[in-house]
């Protein structure tokens, strides 16, 4: 009986240093959870199935040559992990497929991070400003500015971002108002943002509206897209590793993305926090037993 004495001594006393463990090292497995697959660039399959981000790619794909999309950036740099990955793929999208982009913010830090992503993909990709492209800014007023737009866009914003007069851009040329757009695209972080785009522009002028938002905010869209007045909705770091793996299908060398790597990170993390559960829900057990405390109903 002695060895199994010592054995089951043994055992306590793992799950005692388990249970005692500095919580200094769980910071750490956490941090190297996080970074070392960032660091590795690590990705994993993203398998996409039927669903808002495949409708949104779709509905994109089936644009024609010459579309124009309205893409207003309503974000910040609070939610910039999530929402700018899926501006870059949604840009490279457009931008591959020969659709110009009108970009615009109902949040005025939106616009910067805008034009960054529509500089970058442009250059990569080949596409010109004032001709393929082109951010008009910020202005105040969330849906009353739509609807202004609805009339007409000239009228809400008589120049762009950079001050270049809108009747000078030959890209909108033939842009008028809300109605001549072919879609309209919010990156979405909170109001005004995606609902003000469904019941100002969608509802009220017939342009179909698609877009993007955080994780914890999609459940809110979702009736938005049974009802037919979304045609399709990226939700948080998964719609845009969605979006990545769908706009990267079939083709060689494509650029990489940031999602698809935040993707394997959030996995490995949400691992260890699980490991982490199950040791210490033993170690918690086998200490009860140890004093003589049973097994807890």
């Amino acid at each position: 009986m002695a060895p199994d004495n010592d054995s089951k001594a043994g055992k306590g006393s793992l799950w005692k240093a388990l249970d005692a463990i500095d919580r200094r090292w769980i910071f750490l497995l956490m941090a190297l959870a996080v970074f070392l697959p960032l660091a590795l660039k690590l990705s994993f399959p993203i398998p996409v199935g039927e669903g808002p981000s495949k409708n949104l790619f779709d509905y994109i794909d089936s644009l024609p040559e010459g579309s124009v999309v309205l893409m207003s950036f309503d974000y910040d740099p609070s939610t910039m992990p999530e929402l700018q990955p899926m501006t870059v793929a949604l840009l490279q999208h457009l931008f591959t497929k020969g659709i110009a982009v009108v970009g615009m913010g109902l949040w005025p830090q939106g616009v910067s991070l805008g034009q960054q992503a529509l500089s970058d993909v442009a250059d990569s990709l080949g596409a010109e400003q004032y001709v393929d492209w082109v951010n008009l800014g910020y202005k105040t007023g969330g849906g009353i500015l739509i609807v202004r737009m609805g009339s007409s866009v000239g009228a809400a914003f008589p120049a762009d971002r950079d001050g270049v007069p809108i009747a000078e851009v030959p890209l909108m040329q033939g842009i008028g108002r809300l109605a001549d757009f072919d879609l309209i695209l919010s990156l979405s972080a909170g109001d005004p943002g995606i609902p003000a785009w469904v019941m100002m522009a969608g509802d009220r002028f017939g342009v179909p509206i698609g877009g993007g938002c955080t994780a914890v905010s999609a459940p809110q869209f979702y009736p938005y897209l049974g009802s037919g007045q979304m045609v399709g909705l990226l939700g948080g770091l998964k719609g845009a590793a969605d979006y990545e793996t769908l706009v990267r299908q079939g083709v060689e060398d494509a650029a990489p993305g940031t999602a698809t790597p935040g993707m394997a990170a959030q996995s490995i993390a949400h691992l260890v926090i699980m490991g982490f559960i199950v040791i210490g829900n033993i170690a918690f057990i086998a200490g009860r037993r140890a004093r003589g405390g049973g097994v807890p109903g």
